[in-house]
This record gives structure tokens, sequence and C-alpha cells, in this order.
């Protein structure tokens, strides 16, 4: 009875936003619940019979964290999650409200979520995790994260607080240094690619530089050997291989791959199931907007989500097919620009139509590096009833390149309002 006034009242605000804009609603009501029940969301996370696991680092928390998931269902648990990756303190709340009773009861065995590094760090000091899975630490950003030291700093504190174990990525030096600078981190366990994998990348896979001595690669547990388009071949923690196919291109989803499968293995231990592993990945699609393919107008289209350089980078690098028709999206998120102009766009022919806040600061990119752009259109909602309008390109896809706040935006002028609604 203690959070039922409270719960009541975030679902009443969530029926309220969403009346006034279908789709939205998920932040708000959180925000709401999170001021007036302060202390449900270290009483909820403390609450599930086989703990918490944080999946967290600059990019691929998503991906991870819906393969993890996937995994672990699929052996029979429970699992309390935030699919609609809203990973700040709030949009755990949210996730709460979505999932509970009237008496603020979450139902699950286990909770798997992806955390923002700042948001994971503060909630760590209320509530620890079993495991913690630390991704990366890209260059992201920067109004937040003005140094990747202070990226490790945070992750530091979340790795040091789990009780059970910590899983890392052994092709990142950023994790390395923070590891080395710890003296609390226990049980830990290590991701990561074969060198003739990484040699294959043509940008690598983005890391930040440390500016520090470089530290010898750990031997990692469970490891990518092989990539190609879509397919993946990887070692797991017993040393079995296994072959699966990635829902997205890139060599950035293969590490996403081997973390969720290091993280599974390590969650579920002895009753963990590699084959039964391999054909919930083979059958998983992707995370929305992630090289997520949908209809639109009776057209197939492909959805690209950019949110940093390296990001941007390495969804460039991997258009194996020239998309027929492209609109560029940049938002509100992107509050400094500059980094659009560290990307190498070689592999971006033309840009059909340009939109977005930033779209004066995008199409200026686009000039200067001679790549053809038909519009610019400043409002986002008619720049996609123009770009949606144009007739189906005879070649390759329609393709929507955008920033987190053009996806959000997107997403919801067409009606997609539901992030489980992604098939392969």
């Amino acid at each position: 009875m203690r959070y039922l006034l409270a719960i009541l009242i975030g679902r009443l605000t969530r029926v309220a936003v969403r009346l006034v804009r279908p789709g939205g609603g998920s932040a708000l009501p959180g925000l709401v619940l999170s001021r007036l029940a302060p202390g449900l969301l270290a009483s909820t996370l403390s609450s599930f019979e086989h703990g918490l696991v944080i999946v967290t680092g600059s990019a691929g928390k998503s991906t991870t964290t819906k393969m993890a998931v996937a995994i672990v269902r699929a052996h029979g648990l429970n699992v309390f999650t935030n699919p609609s990756t809203a990973n700040i303190e709030q949009g755990f709340f949210s996730a709460i409200l979505e999932r509970s009773n009237l008496l603020a009861k979450v139902p699950g065995d286990i909770a798997i979520l992806e955390m923002d590094e700042a948001h994971a760090a503060a909630i760590v000091k209320r509530v620890r995790p079993s495991f913690a899975t630390i991704l990366n630490v890209l260059e992201d950003q920067l109004d937040r994260f003005e140094d990747p030291a202070f990226v490790r700093r945070d992750l530091a504190l979340v790795g040091e607080s789990a009780t059970d174990g910590v899983i890392l990525n052994a092709d990142d030096q950023n994790i390395l240094w923070m590891l080395a600078e710890s003296s609390g981190m226990r049980n830990v366990s290590w991701f990561g690619l074969t060198e003739t994998v990484l040699a294959g990348a043509r940008s690598g896979l983005g890391t930040a530089p440390t500016y520090l001595p470089q530290l010898v690669r750990p031997e990692t547990q469970t490891t990518a050997i092989a990539v190609h388009e879509l397919d993946l071949g990887v070692i797991l923690n017993s040393g079995e291989p296994v072959q699966l196919t990635l829902p997205n291109r890139g060599l950035h989803f293969a590490v996403d791959a081997v973390a969720a499968l290091e993280t599974a293995q390590r969650v579920l231990a002895a009753d963990f199931d590699a084959s039964l592993a391999v054909k919930t990945l083979n059958d998983l699609p992707p995370v929305f907007a992630r090289g997520e393919v949908k209809q639109v107008n009776g057209e197939e289209v492909e959805f690209i989500l950019v949110q940093n350089p390296a990001s941007f980078q390495l969804n460039l690098d991997n258009l194996t097919t020239k998309p027929g028709q492209i609109l560029f999206a940049i938002g509100t998120d992107v509050h400094d620009p500059s980094w659009l102009w560290t990307v190498d766009l070689a592999n971006l022919s033309h840009a059909d139509v340009v939109t977005g806040y930033n779209h004066a600061e995008a199409a200026l990119l686009l000039a200067y590096h001679e790549i053809p752009v038909g519009s610019v259109i400043a409002d986002l909602d008619e720049a996609l009833e123009a770009f949606f309008a144009l007739p189906e390109p005879k070649n390759g896809l329609k393709t929507v390149i955008f920033s987190a706040d053009s996806m959000r935006r997107t997403r919801r002028a067409l009606g997609f309002i539901d992030p489980e609604d992604v098939t392969r």
C-alpha cells in the first residue's frame, strides 16, 4: 500500500500524455513517479530473486541488453527490462510503472537493464547489481563527458559495485585502464574479437583514445572469431564453437553479440544451453532504428540511428548496399554539431532530403564534402512528407539516417509507437 497513490498518479499521467501525444508518454510519468516515490526504484531493483544485471557503456547498450534478455528468457526466466531504451533514472521508473501492479510489485525472476553511464554510477550507490557488463568508452556527448577519463570513473563505480562478477570488453584500452585503476572489481571475465576480425574493420571499433601507455590485451572467454556480413562465428567460454546470424550489419553488432553471450553464460552458469542461445539470437530482430527495416506506404525503408562519431562512422562503413534514397536528419540531441566533421563521409553517396534542428549545419557538412543534396527542409514533418512522396527508388531502399531526437520524432510521426514491434 506504500506506493499505491504514487502508482495511480503515475498511471493517470501516462494516460493523459498519450491522449495528447500518441506514442509518447514514457518520460513524464516516470519523472512524476520518481518525485512521489523516490525509494521505489531501489526497492524494486533489489527484489528480484536472481538479482540485477546492468549493461552500460557509451554504445551498444540497447542491442546487447535485448540479446541478453532474449537468451535469458529463452532459458525460462521472467526478465524485467527497459525495452523502450529509456536508460536514465526516470526511464526506469516508467518501466516499473508499465510492469507493476497497483501495489508496486513487479513480476520477474531477474532484472536486466541498460543504463546510461552516469545514471548507473548514481543508482549503484543505492542498489548493487549482481553482474555488470561494461561495453566501451567512445567520444560521446561531449557536453556531459568532456574526457574519456570521466567515463572510466563512472563505469568503474558500476563495476566495483557488482557482487557476483563483471563482464568487460578486452578490445577497449579505456576498459583495460578502468580495471587497472580500480581496486574493487571481482570475478572479471572478458569478451572480444580476434586480431584477424578486428583488422578487417575499416575504422576499428571507434573507441576513444586513452592518452596512456598501451596495456596488454587480456585473454577473452567469449570471442568472435569470424564475421562476414551477418554471419558470426564465436567461441563460447566453454570452448564450444558456434555459428549465428546477426540482426544487423557491422562489427559493432558482433561485439554486442559476444558481450550478450558472455553475460548470459555468467548469469545462467550451468543452466546455459548454447544451442538455445544461438537459436534465440538467430530469430531475434534488431532494436528499433538500429538497422530496422519497416514498411512505409508499401515500401521497405531502413532506419539507421547515429549518436556519436563512432556510431555514425561504423554505420556508414557498413552501408554495403547503396541506399536508393536518403533522408538525413540531425536533431536537438546533437548539441555541438562540430563532431559531424570528424566522420569520413566517403560512403555517403547523396542525400535527397536534409532536415532536423541542425539541418543547416548538416547541409553545410554535405556541401563541403561535395555530396549532392536534393532539398533542405527545416521542419521534420514536412521533410518526412516530401521524402516519402518520392517515387520508389529503382535500386536500393529508402534509407533514413537520423540522430536520437529526430529518430523519436520520426517514429512517432510514422506511427511506430511500440518498441517491440520490430521484425528481422
